[in-house]
């Protein structure tokens, strides 16, 4: 009953902070003016959603933490949550004056190595992991400062990749949101199945869910409002440290994922290649080509949601070499697509 209650109120917290946070945005010019060429909204949009879902999974989490214990009952504890709330708070406030003042590629790396830094010195940390072909592999830590290595490489890894794959997958109403929806969702699932069992990631994965559900009543298409950097930011964040939290659901997300993901890697290396700007802005993302061959931003998004359900439905049957397996398939899958879209375009 709890899980339901949390991820109710978080819901409705978003749903009625979004449109205020708007008016904030509106007042200090902090909208996306539809000017550049890879843009395809229409007119002035508001930014900062991110920061009516975080402030929703905060005070829906913050309230939970003070009544009950339900979400310490396993191995995440209170610093767990300070860390990841810690860390999340500078990357909202990066994003906010990312929206604002338009910072330069080179220092818009800043907020996100911060909080992930801040959350890895609050306990976020992998310890082993599963090993597709059988057993675990257990990482021998070898402490340097604060910070343990293997372990912590791997999650400030994690963590940027995910972070900036929510970034980039930003670039149509509702596709970020939606696509983070259903890896929360495949999250809470594999928690809530006998074989996991993890009641407090139950319940902090149903805030997580309510506070995205509000926020895409505004963002879904044609959108009242955007996530701006710190949400498109935050939800990477969130989604790459919920997945750690719950026991390792790496495998899970990258499932999820798995579109977004590879397309953020053949964008960075064909930008390599041509010899362009890794950081730079373009229209030359699946998303951004599917559009152009005449399907609606709702088609997009309905595939990409489709594709993420599919996929992360498949993670609650599979074993861990299955998952692998799904992997390639879902690659060699998208990299035919994205040779077909260059054909269509050049016929």
């Amino acid at each position: 009953m709890i899980e339901f209650l949390a991820g109710i109120g978080a819901f409705a917290l978003s749903l009625v902070l979004s449109p205020v946070i708007a008016h904030v945005a509106v007042r200090f010019r902090m909208v996306d003016e539809p000017k550049e060429s890879r843009k395809v909204h229409k007119k002035p949009t508001p930014l900062l959603g991110g920061v009516a879902i975080f402030i929703s999974i905060f005070l829906i989490t913050l309230t939970v933490l003070w009544r009950t214990d339900a979400l310490t009952i396993g191995e995440v504890t209170l610093l767990h949550y300070a860390g990841l709330f810690g860390g999340a708070l500078i990357l909202v406030i990066g994003g906010i004056l990312d929206d604002r003042f338009h910072l330069k590629p080179a220092y818009q790396f800043i907020a996100p190595v911060l909080a992930i830094m801040v959350a890895i010195v609050g306990g976020l940390g992998i310890e082993k992991v599963t090993n597709p072909f059988g057993g675990v592999l257990f990482l021998e830590a070898q402490t340097f400062w604060l910070f343990d290595w293997p372990g912590d490489v791997l999650v400030f890894l994690w963590m940027l990749g995910m972070i900036f794959t929510t970034k980039l997958l930003d670039g149509l109403d509702g596709l970020a949101t939606g696509v983070g929806s259903v890896g929360v969702s495949m999250v809470l699932l594999l928690s809530a199945s006998a074989a996991f069992f993890q009641p407090d990631m139950v319940l902090f994965s149903s805030i997580i869910l309510g506070a995205l559900l509000g926020f895409l009543f505004w963002n879904r298409y044609p959108a009242a409002q955007f996530l701006g950097e710190s949400g498109s930011l935050f939800i990477g964040f969130i989604l790459g440290a919920l997945a750690i939290l719950s026991g390792g659901k790496i495998a899970t997300l990258l499932l999820v994922m798995g579109v977004p993901i590879l397309d953020v890697v053949w964008v960075m290396a064909r930008r390599l290649l041509t010899g362009e700007r890794v950081q730079s802005a373009d229209r030359k993302h699946i998303h951004h080509r599917l559009f152009d061959v005449g399907l609606s931003q709702n088609q997009v998004v309905t595939l990409y949601v489709c594709v993420a359900l599919a996929f992360g439905a498949l993670t609650l049957v599979l074993s861990s070499f299955a998952k692998l397996v799904a992997l390639g398939v879902l690659a060699i899958l998208m990299f035919s697509g994205v040779t077909l879209l260059l054909m269509t375009k050049k016929t």
